[in-house]
């Protein structure tokens, strides 16, 4: 670990001493690393650094893809920082994430010191999910959703999820399905109009939750892409991730009967006097546009051959169609 980041993580969390343990992964484009790292002398046995480190700038040309894609993940990097300083603390155990102990800035570089999530019980992670961790993954959803329900997302992204229209041109650009392509921005608007916003995980994946060791609790990380939206995105996102689209047809309405039934119980321990009957109605409806939307993502982010009589297919010509 660099010098400047040394003294104040130590002094945040107790510790007479740290060293460095193994490095989990680098970052998306080799924007950083995240390591893993030992304390001692206090309660915390380890933490996980986040150490944000842009690379150094290319001759990309304004507006070119090279400085869309630089721009967004230098910005989705700020995003994160500001959640774990302004909003993180709303989250309790429901809708569990890593504590924050510290953020450091020395120039460009960031450091984000982090509750290691492995020494606290949810050292799991999964490829694929059975039933139960599905459910434990929606039950996260849910309950993220109805914390930040009605919320403006000062600091965050107006709209959640990395895939968001406004910040994919190159993708809708080189998507081939025209009329997915001239739907697009309606897709967008009819999500965005929804008077029911929340906040959204934005990256709501498999990779991206952390299970207990029985698989019935999860805990969630990355909040890169946070922000507000439909909670429906999130959870297509994450059936997308998880369910073949068979699988996805046929157990979409018992996945989202128990979305909403934990979402309803939610939102009511919170105290929030929202119309919770309307609001279902309205996110049922907007699920199909949600997966859509992703789908149009993916169909310009990487051409290729799409099954015509498959589930995102079917659901996106049924979308376009009642536009």
């Amino acid at each position: 670990m660099t010098t400047p980041f040394l003294a104040p993580t130590c002094a945040a969390t107790g510790a007479r001493s740290i060293y460095e343990m193994e490095e989990i992964q680098s970052l998306w484009s080799g924007y950083g690393t995240i390591t893993r790292y030992g304390l001692e002398g206090c309660e915390h046995p380890s933490i996980v650094v986040k150490h944000v480190r842009l690379p150094q700038k290319t001759k990309a040309h304004h507006g070119s893809t090279e400085d869309l894609s630089h721009k967004r993940k230098v910005r989705s990097y700020q995003v994160e920082r500001t959640w774990y300083q302004e909003w993180s603390s709303r989250c309790n155990e429901s809708c569990r994430i890593p504590k924050c102990h510290l953020q450091k800035s020395v120039g460009e570089d960031v450091w984000i010191a982090l509750e290691d999530l492995n020494a606290s019980g949810f050292s799991g992670r999964r490829s694929s999910l059975s039933a139960q961790e599905i459910k434990a993954c929606l039950t996260w959803l849910a309950n993220f959703h109805a914390t930040f329900m009605g919320e403006k997302p000062t600091g965050l992204w107006k709209v959640g999820t990395y895939w968001h229209l406004d910040t994919r041109p190159d993708e809708l650009q080189a998507l081939t399905d025209l009329k997915l392509k001239n739907a697009a921005a309606g897709i967008d608007r009819k999500l965005r109009n929804s008077p029911y916003q929340t906040f959204v995980h934005g990256d709501a994946k498999i990779a991206n939750f952390c299970f207990s060791r029985d698989g019935k609790r999860v805990a969630a990380v990355d909040f890169q892409y946070v922000g507000g939206g439909c909670g429906m995105k999130d959870v297509a996102y994450l059936l997308d991730s998880c369910l073949s689209e068979d699988a996805c047809a046929r157990m979409e309405q018992e996945y989202l009967d128990f979305y909403f039934q934990i979402l309803g119980k939610a939102l009511v321990s919170r105290g929030n006097s929202v119309d919770f009957e309307a609001l279902q109605s309205d996110w049922r409806s907007l699920y199909p546009v949600a997966w859509t939307d992703f789908h149009r993502f993916l169909k310009g982010w990487s051409p290729g051959y799409w099954n015509p009589n498959g589930y995102s297919e079917r659901l996106a010509r049924a979308v376009v169609a009642a536009l």
